[in-house]
């Protein structure tokens, strides 16, 4: 079968001074689909977010495992000396209040010089940092954005509580970012620690599953049901004993980080190792629950 297509020109749209599109606009479409800066799976944290005594941040966003965020600004025309300090100083500001995560600047603007693009690179490998140039591409009567690195951040070198109020969601919102079938692992993680103590109940947060007691928060286990793993985290002091028998076992053990055992686990190795696991729950629960 033949298949024919028609070409069309596609035209380039500046928003610097533009009628109809401008900032705001922009900074709505990715905080609506954030998978157009190509930097992974992330989760919108906040927009405008007010800083002391230094103006708004546009975006704020953090990946889905809640171990990085990104601090986005975003500047229509070329970039300029202002808007590198102003990056810079946002990015700095939220490492400094919330230094339990990984941060990284992000510059995007839709023309970004050689001259300005040095300045940056001058700053990465000291601040991580990333610039991106922005396109709005028009092609008959659609336009569509279009951001492309032009430097990536050098890597350099979480405690599941924020500062702030967790955005509270349920648990259809994480049958949708995971699966039917991780969730309904993590209602079994649930009853084994039911049994352990019966007031023990979840609490679906935007970032993770985690547990409260009587509606307090006490997170000694939280998971994170992903489309065909969960991923499990045990609060609990690294032993020698302990990583042994996870290695024994075969099991997918990530590196071990803010004092806790984090561990993907697939349906299979859920029923192969459920001893394995009851006891790594109850060891949690008897460390943070003395």
């Amino acid at each position: 079968m033949n298949i024919s297509f028609e070409y069309v020109k596609p035209e380039r749209i500046s928003l610097l001074g533009h009628s109809d599109l401008s900032g705001k606009w922009v900074q709505a479409r990715i905080a609506e689909d954030p998978t157009l800066l190509g930097l992974g799976d992330l989760i919108l944290k906040d927009k405008e977010r007010i800083q002391p005594r230094a103006g708004r941040l546009d975006l704020l966003f953090q990946d889905a495992d809640a171990s990085r965020r990104y601090e986005v600004e975003i500047q229509l025309g070329s970039t300029d000396e202002a808007h590198i300090i102003r990056t810079i100083e946002y990015w700095d500001i939220e490492r400094k209040r919330y230094p339990q995560y990984d941060h990284t600047a992000v510059i995007i603007a839709e023309n970004i010089t050689s001259r300005f693009l040095n300045v940056i690179g001058l700053f990465n490998g000291v601040i991580p940092l990333i610039a991106m140039q922005m396109s709005v591409i028009k092609v008959g009567p659609n336009i569509s954005l279009m951001f492309v690195p032009v430097l990536d951040q050098l890597n350099l070198g979480l405690v599941d509580e924020d500062e702030e109020v967790q955005e509270v969601t349920d648990r259809a919102y994480w049958e949708h970012r995971g699966s039917k079938e991780t969730v309904a692992m993590a209602d079994e993680i649930l009853e084994m620690i039911q049994q352990l103590d019966r007031d023990f109940n979840f609490k679906y947060n935007k970032f993770y599953v985690g547990l409260a007691k009587n509606d307090e928060p006490n997170n000694f286990i939280s998971v994170r049901p992903k489309k065909s793993v969960l991923r499990l985290e045990a609060r609990l002091p690294r032993s020698d004993e302990l990583d042994q028998q996870l290695e024994n076992a075969g099991l997918d053990v990530m590196e071990y980080r803010w004092g806790k055992y984090r561990i993907r686990l697939t349906k299979e190795d859920f029923q192969e190792h459920k001893k394995l696991l009851s006891e790594l729950l109850g060891r949690a629960y008897k460390a943070a629950n003395p």
